[in-house]
């Protein structure tokens, strides 16, 4: 099969590791993949490993964005793809219009994936059209149907996102090297019962309730140390300041710490004793949180969205109720001095996902 892949861009993200992993799959499997994106830092990669990219900024916001539709049409029917498969709002409006200009008999099968709660409406609906919709938790799925209840529930596939195992092996530890430099770094996490919130600093992330959770924990008299792992989008330092202003208001200047973004996330969440997700707002699936449990870390969340899937699934005791950070921190508390184990194997594998992409694939190319 060809497969060709619309998405705004390569920069970085988890729409974009879903892309790449596709991909990768795809060459690795016989067939032939084609990324259509304005590129980024992952194009590299996405070369390496097998894919064409072809550079057209089909995601900016500019009426220019418009004539890319007679271009991916001519695409289209140069290459004669058996799947053309859109995974984000304007890519999609460009990808669609140009498929329906083709011939029904001759074009690619449509496939889209919704990754994520859209507001509902004309513009987010195009991520509905596909002959198959995936939606990567069935929170998803359940947002379709009631969003949109002209999309016949048999179109749709859930397809949970998933990691490799071998990336995230149970028991993981970083190396010596690394381990010497973290502790260089900071030197405050000795001996300290180590609590990692994981997000890019946005309001609806819940890193004022995280404050809440140390200061209550601090209050039980546990020796805590919180890390707000991520860093906040330009037009968002305002409430980077804020966060800081209020750590330091709490009197917890000296036991949260902003690490900033950083590359060795899989490190930093492997010597956390825990891991914690406080978004207000549902999670679509919650890749990170999937990766701390597969390197055996303890995670509590909320219990809404896509992580509270996960954690039914696979570690039940971390549900909390949304907002409820009193009962996250009595939680932890009993954690610090015996936490469940976490179970080695788990259903969200990156296979799993690879291989339900490429059914979907095989059943609409099979007619």
């Amino acid at each position: 099969m060809t497969v060709v892949q619309m998405l705004p861009a390569l920069e970085g993200g988890g729409v974009e590791k879903g892309t790449l992993e596709i991909g990768k799959y795809l060459v690795e499997h016989g067939h032939r993949s084609i990324v259509i994106s304005a590129g980024g830092r992952m194009v590299g990669q996405l070369a390496r490993e097998g894919s064409e990219h072809i550079a057209w900024p089909v995601g900016a916001k500019r009426l220019g964005t418009l004539g890319y539709i007679k271009r991916v049409r001519e695409l289209l029917r140069r290459e004669r793809p058996d799947i053309l498969h859109l995974r984000s709002r304007l890519p999609a409006w460009i990808g669609y219009l140009a498929w329906r200009g083709l011939d029904p008999a001759t074009r690619p099968r449509l496939v889209t994936t919704v990754h994520g709660p859209y507001t509902p409406g004309r513009y987010s609906s195009v991520m509905v059209r596909g002959e198959r919709v995936i939606a990567i938790s069935e929170m998803i799925r359940a947002y379709i149907l009631k969003n949109y209840p002209r999309v016949a529930a048999t179109s749709i596939r859930v397809i949970p996102r998933g990691v490799d195992p071998g990336d995230y092996p149970h028991g993981y530890r970083p190396s010596p090297a690394w381990l010497a430099a973290w502790r260089a770094q900071y030197p405050q996490l000795d001996g300290k019962y180590v609590v990692t919130l994981p997000a890019r600093l946005t309001r609806w992330k819940g890193q004022e309730d995280f404050i809440a959770l140390i200061a209550a924990l601090k209050q039980r008299g546990l020796p805590v140390h919180g890390l707000l792992v991520g860093d906040a989008h330009p037009r968002k330092q305002t409430y980077a300041a804020e966060l800081r202003r209020l750590v330091t208001q709490a009197g917890l200047a000296n036991d949260i710490s902003f690490t900033g973004h950083r590359a060795d996330l899989r490190d930093i969440l492997a010597v956390s004793q825990a891991v914690v997700s406080l978004s207000k707002e549902p999670e679509a699936f919650g890749r990170v949180t999937l990766e701390a449990l597969s390197l055996g870390v303890p995670v509590a969340a909320y219990d809404h969205g896509g992580v509270a899937e996960q954690l039914a699934a696979i570690y039940p005791a971390g549900r909390v109720a949304v907002g409820d950070t009193g009962a996250m921190a009595r939680l932890l508390a009993e954690w610090y001095m015996d936490a469940p184990l976490v179970p080695r194997d788990q259903p969200f594998t990156l296979d799993r996902m690879l291989t339900a992409t490429l059914e979907v694939y095989r059943e609409l190319v099979a007619g």
